[in-house]
């Protein structure tokens, strides 16, 4: 008797090779090491959105019907456009089983989904909110998903900042004593060159004289 592994299992470990090759921009997504039907998906705004400088976490739930029965879509951050933890009601989600094509993958489903969110249209499980608001939850959304496990473990506790820095908040042996001393080295180093580069200019104006 053959042992063959499920449908879905199969087809989702390769929707995951994918995503490595060819990452869907501004969306990182892993399924859990333990159960490969669960999905936890992270959206960076984009750059010319009122989610800039936001990160949105959700989940995907497949499941072993999977890829001929859509997933459940939920978002777990505030961010003014979906309410969190509730099922959106998505063309790519299983509020609409008729509309889903089995040949969409997991990267097919999150550019929808991002897609959407950068859309007005309304749907069941969406919200309205002024772009003041939505600007005001990407401020706070980092600080809200680092309360989150998995989240963590999805971005390794390494976020890009808006101005293009990474930003590690509450990483284990962080240390200011450390960041001091290395400043305080390139300083001495500086300082050597400087005292290094005023002795050659002494030299040689000596030398001319």
């Amino acid at each position: 008797m053959t042992n063959t592994k499920p449908t879905a299992t199969c087809r989702l470990k390769q929707d995951y090779m994918r995503l490595k090759r060819d990452p869907v921009p501004y969306i990182t997504a892993e399924p859990l090491p333990s159960n490969i039907l669960e999905w936890h998906y992270v959206i960076k705004g984009p750059e010319d959105s009122p989610y800039y400088g936001g990160y949105y976490h959700g989940t995907l739930l497949f499941t072993k019907e999977f890829p001929f029965k859509p997933p459940s879509i939920y978002m777990t951050t505030p961010n003014g456009r979906f309410k969190t933890n509730k099922r959106l009601c998505l063309s790519i989600s299983d509020f609409h089983p008729d509309t889903w094509n089995p040949a969409w993958s997991v990267a097919t489903i999150l550019t929808g989904l991002l897609s959407f969110m950068l859309e007005t249209t309304p749907t069941m499980g969406s919200c309205e909110t002024t772009t003041y608001e939505k600007r005001r939850y990407a401020q706070h959304s980092l600080a809200f998903n680092m309360k989150n496990e998995v989240f963590q473990e999805l971005t390794n506790d390494v976020a890009e900042t808006p101005d293009g820095g990474l930003f590690v908040p509450g990483r284990p042996g962080a240390d200011d004593s450390n960041i001091w001393q290395s400043l305080c080295t390139n300083l001495v180093v500086l300082g050597g060159f400087v005292v290094f580069a005023c002795i050659v200019h002494y030299v040689i104006k000596s030398i001319n004289i």
